[in-house]
């Protein structure tokens, strides 16, 4: 029973590979993760679970460096980074120590306000006494990838299923932020990375026959957890949860300041029973007048409403502040989601230069369809075309048949990666599906002509003895291309970096399962003993 799955192990790993690429590939639960209040059914696009990346979904790719200065190999002298920081920002008419980063461990000052010019800033690092190097434009590092992950976290809240962020660098040596977001315009996108959405938390009271209302009482630097935008499990309207903080930068305790702000403003008493409501209306109580929380959007009130009993007394028992934990409620689910969005991602630290020609590209859905449709066409050819070449050389069907069926195995095991790993597919990444077919149907030809270059094989040991020779070939091959394309994988290049990922795991699959795998399929067939 054993000694039939000794021998052709190579055969099941690839029947294996191939049914985990079908699971992968078709399964529900390894689909693209649906954005908050959107169904499954629209997250996932057509029968399987592949993503499309820009060039084939449609889209905008917007290209930009960030706005800014750096001064390099800045002698700090022991001072700590908020103090050199100030110095520098005391000496510009036109920016504060919130635009200037000291960054230690890169050993660099940096500004970011647009307004603040390269001369300004040179003049502020001379005046403030600290030596350095040079002053070159961009930003450092650190603010670098702090801007990368804000822009994921605004395309992430804004539920842009596929959109991605990433350095690139030019050859120049200048950083770029390269964002790509499939399905959407390019001023949509524009105005989520510029948008500063702001939010605050305001109580409206009574104050004799008029209504007064204290703004700020939470702010946003005030939340230490933001949860995701969720629907309301009692009826309609939605929530997002949050956690004030307990203790800020100044030493102050936010989550005690707005106990105390609700206590004053007789939030337990005008709550003490489930019935009681608050009712805001066009900037004024009405009803019973009781106090309301305001729930203020880019200076826009979106929302007005009471408190729970238990959390008014709670408030009133002065514990409410040990753990700050309470929910933004609004009415329609988008609410939600803005809200979250703005409290998570805020501003960029520092400004996108989207204005200069050529930072940004469209591509339309239509486009995006035609370019699939496209990539598919071009798939199926390659596929005739090189099956045709390996009939024409051998006229065995024996030979080549295996050999078409092992090849497409190969790029169906990578598009099973490709949904498993959720990656987008991208015209460079459709380009190293076929540059692997290219490679692997030459390396199963090695495989083919070393085995038949000497006449007919009979014995299991002369088979044996030819296909390692092959695979010594085979062997070095990709060990060349897997070195020659890990440069292209690791560096900041944008697309190229798809082509080589699944290039390398091409090479990887076929020398490790198909090859193999055609082996044992050809020893079967040509061998008698």
């Amino acid at each position: 029973m054993l000694e039939p799955i000794k021998e052709n192990w190579r055969i099941l790993l690839l029947v294996v590979v191939v049914i985990g690429a079908t699971v992968a590939l078709f399964a529900p639960g390894f689909g693209p993760e649906p954005a908050p209040g959107e169904d499954a059914s629209e997250a996932r696009e057509g029968i399987t679970n592949l993503q499309y990346g820009l060039d084939l979904a449609g889209g905008t790719r917007i290209r930009a460096p960030l706005s800014g200065y750096t001064a390099t190999d800045v002698a700090f002298g022991g001072d700590s980074p908020a103090t050199v920081a100030e110095a520098v920002a005391a000496e510009l008419d036109n920016a504060s120590a919130r635009n200037v980063g000291a960054v230690p461990g890169e050993r660099a000052v940096e500004v970011t306000e647009p307004s603040v010019t390269e001369d300004q800033f040179r003049r502020a690092m001379d005046a403030s006494g600290y030596e350095y190097a040079d002053v070159r434009s961009g930003v450092t590092q650190e603010t670098r990838d702090e801007t990368m992950n804000v822009i994921q976290g605004k395309i992430n809240e804004a539920g842009l299923s596929g959109g991605s962020v990433q350095q690139v660098q030019s050859i120049t040596g200048e950083y770029f932020i390269l964002v790509e977001v499939p399905g959407e315009g390019r001023q949509d996108v524009v105005d989520l990375l510029e948008e500063r959405g702001t939010v605050r938390i305001d109580i409206a009271y009574a104050d004799g026959n008029e209504t007064a209302v204290d703004e700020g009482v939470l702010v946003q630097e005030n939340f230490d957890e933001i949860g995701t935008a969720t629907q309301s499990d009692q009826g309609t309207g939605s929530y997002v949860p949050v956690t004030v903080r307990s203790t800020d930068e100044s030493g102050q305790s936010p989550a005690n300041n707005f106990q105390d702000a609700v206590v004053e403003r007789g939030f337990p008493d005008a709550y003490n029973t489930r019935a009681d409501r608050c009712e805001y209306v066009n900037g004024s109580l009405t009803g019973e007048r009781n106090p309301c929380l305001l729930l203020v959007v880019n200076d826009e009130v979106v929302n007005s409403f009471g408190m729970d009993s238990g959390l008014a007394d709670s408030m009133g028992a002065g514990s409410w502040a040990e753990t700050g934990r309470f929910r933004l409620t609004t009415g329609e689910f988008s609410e939600a989601q803005t809200i979250s969005l703005n409290l998570r991602a805020g501003a960029l630290p520092a400004d996108l230069d989207i204005s200069g020609e050529g930072t940004s590209s469209s591509i339309s859905a239509s486009q995006g369809e035609n370019f699939r449709t496209y990539s598919l066409v071009i798939g199926i050819l390659s596929v005739f075309a090189v099956a045709g070449m390996v009939f024409l050389r051998y006229r065995e069907p024996r030979v080549a048949l295996p050999m078409i069926v092992t090849a497409l195995a190969e790029v169906y095991a990578l598009l099973g990666f490709a949904a498993l790993l959720g990656y987008p597919l991208e015209l460079a990444v459709i380009a190293g599906f076929i540059a692997v077919v290219g490679t692997g149907v030459d390396d199963l030809v090695i495989i083919a002509d070393q085995v038949m270059s000497e006449g007919d094989v009979s014995s299991r040991t002369v088979f044996d003895s030819r296909f390692r020779q092959a695979f010594w070939v085979i062997g070095a091959a990709a060990a060349t291309t897997i070195i020659a394309m890990s440069p292209l994988m690791v560096l900041s290049l944008g697309d190229l970096s798809g082509f080589a990922i699944f290039t390398i795991l091409g090479v990887l699959v076929g020398v490790l399962v198909t090859r193999p795998a055609y082996g044992d399929i050809l020893r079967r067939l040509l061998t008698v003993r």
